[in-house]
């Protein structure tokens, strides 16, 4: 008898995701098909010659769900793990997430299968600029944008852009500035979006608390992942009095009652390619207590899959605020919902990257300068409003916080449909 446990994988999660929404919105059938089923799917095998003078195959991906709503949208991650699948169900969480916030945009996904750490800045300058020429036409401006995900950030997107850039005619090349998002502010880059997921992520934090008449200070909270997301909602969290009291990432799990102070930790990680070992703040304790830390908000930051029925058991705190894609498998959700802990979904909870995306995509179509002000200023509007419609659902259907999400994004997406038709 055979006794091995398949693990779960993050497309099982969002099919399951999507398949309970298609049944409980009884999704015409024939869009049901469309949606279950990505448009199209690259995989590039290209060489690079590494600094020691060898050349190696490296493996990139950019997989496209789909673009009723308008162009394809999505990161890029560079990650030993990411694979063909793991793809798909990013790009389809994206055409979810980018529906929920009423963009003019379609989901994609895509990255690298390898660890940067193993790599010199000019090699990942080369292998970012040889998988931009492999990727071709397969992305562009006004077709399919790409943006920073998990181990890529401006400096990526600069390369990535200047290489598009430099395939186009020379007439061509100012307007194809847009072909990514996420750049650094000198190269058309958004003033904000380095903080904008973070900032989301804190956002509707804030905005839960407020809708219970609560503020976030003396509120504890712990974060999965101490990249960009997780340090920017631990700054704004912070800001506003709440107390950092446990952190983990790939290296260490750190825990400090009276709390960890972000600034240092910050500080701590940069010159250590952001790994929070060795921090004297706090002390390490093993990575199989984090999830059972005593805490109000636990905010998953870090990759897909994390929160399962081996841990969700633990978790204490009452609100959980996902800051990565795919944080909580369906076992690990339905005993959290079975806890009464509150689950603002990843689709909602980090759409303030692709928000900040949309900000920028359209400062460089518009050949318009958006100060950071400004910026968040629109951002906080934006997400305010998304998740008060969410809110309704949830109060009128009395029922959880992603169920909710993802019916107010498949039912957009159902409607486009029915207004359009199918070609021919």
């Amino acid at each position: 008898m055979n006794n091995i446990v398949e693990k779960k994988t993050m497309y099982d999660t969002v099919m399951q995701q999507f398949n309970k929404t298609a049944d409980a919105i009884k999704l015409d059938s024939e869009i049901r098909k469309i949606l279950e089923a990505t448009t199209n799917e690259i995989v590039v095998h290209f060489p690079v010659k590494l600094d020691d003078g060898k050349i190696k195959i490296f493996t990139g991906y950019r997989v496209q769900h789909n673009n009723v709503l308008g162009p394809y949208k999505g990161g890029l991650r560079y990650h030993p793990s990411l694979d063909i699948e793991d793809a798909r169900a990013l790009a389809m969480w994206m055409t979810w997430k980018t529906s929920l916030a009423g963009l003019p945009y379609g989901g994609a996904k895509g990255g690298i299968q390898l660890d940067p750490r193993d790599y010199s800045l000019s090699e990942l300058e080369r292998i970012s600029r040889r998988f931009t020429y492999a990727l071709g036409d397969n992305i562009g401006p006004e077709y399919d944008i790409p943006a920073p995900d998990v181990n890529t950030n401006e400096q990526t997107m600069a390369w990535i852009a200047d290489t598009y850039m430099s395939t186009k005619s020379a007439s061509e090349r100012s307007r194809s500035k847009h072909v990514v998002t996420g750049k650094p502010v000198g190269s058309g880059g958004l003033e904000g979006r380095d903080r904008a997921t973070g900032f989301g992520v804190f956002l509707n934090i804030k905005l839960w608390y407020q809708s219970k008449n609560e503020s976030l200070k003396g509120k504890t909270f712990i974060v999965q992942g101490f990249g960009n997301v997780g340090y920017w909602v631990s700054h704004f969290l912070s800001g506003e009095g709440a107390v950092l009291i446990g952190v983990q990432d790939a290296h260490a799990t750190l825990y400090h009652k009276e709390g960890i102070d972000v600034v240092d930790l910050h500080n701590h990680c940069k010159p250590r390619k952001g790994s929070i070992k060795g921090f004297n703040g706090a002390k390490e304790i093993s990575a199989a207590d984090f999830f059972g830390l005593d805490c109000n908000i636990l905010i998953p930051a870090a990759m897909g899959n994390q929160i399962t029925s081996a841990n969700a058991y633990k978790i204490k705190a009452n609100l959980v605020a996902e800051g990565a894609n795919g944080p909580t498998d369906a076992e690990g959700e339905a005993i959290l919902l079975n806890k009464d802990i509150i689950i603002i979904p990843d689709i909602l909870c980090n759409s303030g990257g692709v928000i900040g995306s949309y900000f920028e995509w359209l400062q460089n179509r518009n050949g318009e300068i958006w100060h950071l002000e400004e910026v968040m200023s629109k951002l906080e509007k934006k997400m305010t409003e998304v998740f008060r419609k969410v809110e309704s659902i949830v109060k009128e259907g009395n029922i959880d916080w992603r169920s909710a999400a993802f019916i107010l994004a498949i039912t957009r997406i159902e409607t486009a449909y029915k207004q359009r038709g199918i070609f021919p």
